[in-house]
């Protein structure tokens, strides 16, 4: 038996045997959904395997129960690359999703904008990636699964039905494609002109590896940002990580509405 199977049969002991629908991966401002969520909040220092998470303003506990009917495992943080230097701290996370059985993943974070039509306050759709970092978390994979197709990384039905959620709510989600920085540091002016030759429209400092780690175990996946400044060199404002969070809610307030919807209308 491997070691997530294992974890997800003892998580399954506190949390009950009904299989898990979508997992969501919280970012910036969205803490406050995993209490919304009817179920068992377990401490990731309780699940040996899960990522040491320490961001300020994340909080790092497994949340398994029903959401708008829908049975969800909420990760109220992720470790981000510029913790440790490892692109695949949350593998071993995602695959206990997977052996808790779901099939499907939203991830959300906290970006900054290339687009004047996308502002602080508004939200974007991920229709693409670019890993501006070069790192990847398959590296080190032994087998030929490395080699992992991201042609459709971010799943089209699951977009769709995100899109259809947000219409109907009169909520703009426009799409774009987020670049994937590594932090901790923020970007240069230059390198955000870099970025917006390369296509980019918003820029943070997570999400991409837990993309090619979802597709690398079969799951579904879509993602959203929450946008919490205009990018370095796009405006007057001063960016720092406090000025993340105290503009991530303003965003994540809609984010919650269109993810509450989403759950009420997806077929999974």
């Amino acid at each position: 038996m491997s070691k997530s199977v294992e974890l997800a049969g003892k998580i399954r002991a506190r949390a009950g045997d009904a299989p898990v629908k979508l997992g969501l991966i919280l970012g910036s401002g969205l803490g406050h959904l995993a209490g919304a969520v009817d179920g068992v909040s377990i401490p990731y220092a309780e699940l040996d395997g899960f990522p040491h998470a320490q961001v300020s303003g994340h909080n790092p506990n497994l949340v398994i129960g029903n959401l708008e009917g829908v049975r969800v495992a909420i990760f109220g943080a992720r470790e981000h690359y510029y913790e440790n230097g490892n692109p695949s701290a949350m593998r071993f996370a995602l695959q206990v999703l997977r052996d808790l059985g779901a099939h499907d993943l939203i991830a959300t974070n906290a970006a900054g904008s290339l687009r004047p039509d996308i502002a602080p306050g508004d939200l974007m759709l991920l229709s693409d990636h670019i890993n501006f970092s070069g790192l990847n978390p398959l590296i080190g994979e032994k087998t030929d699964a490395r080699f992992v197709p991201m042609t459709t990384a971010h799943d089209a039905g699951l977009r769709a039905s995100l899109r259809a959620a947000a219409e109907h709510l009169g909520i703009a989600l426009p799409e774009g494609v987020y670049a994937w920085y590594s932090g901790p540091s923020f970007e240069t002016p230059a390198e955000i002109r870099a970025i917006k030759i390369l296509g980019g429209d918003a820029v943070g400092m997570s999400t991409v590896p837990e993309v090619i780690l979802a597709r690398f175990l079969g799951l579904r996946v879509a993602a959203i940002s929450t946008i919490t400044n205009m990018a370095a060199g796009m405006s007057n404002e001063q960016i720092s990580h406090e000025h993340t969070k105290a503009m991530a809610p303003l965003g994540a307030a809609k984010l919650e509405k269109i993810i509450r919807a989403f759950l009420r209308s997806h077929t999974f």
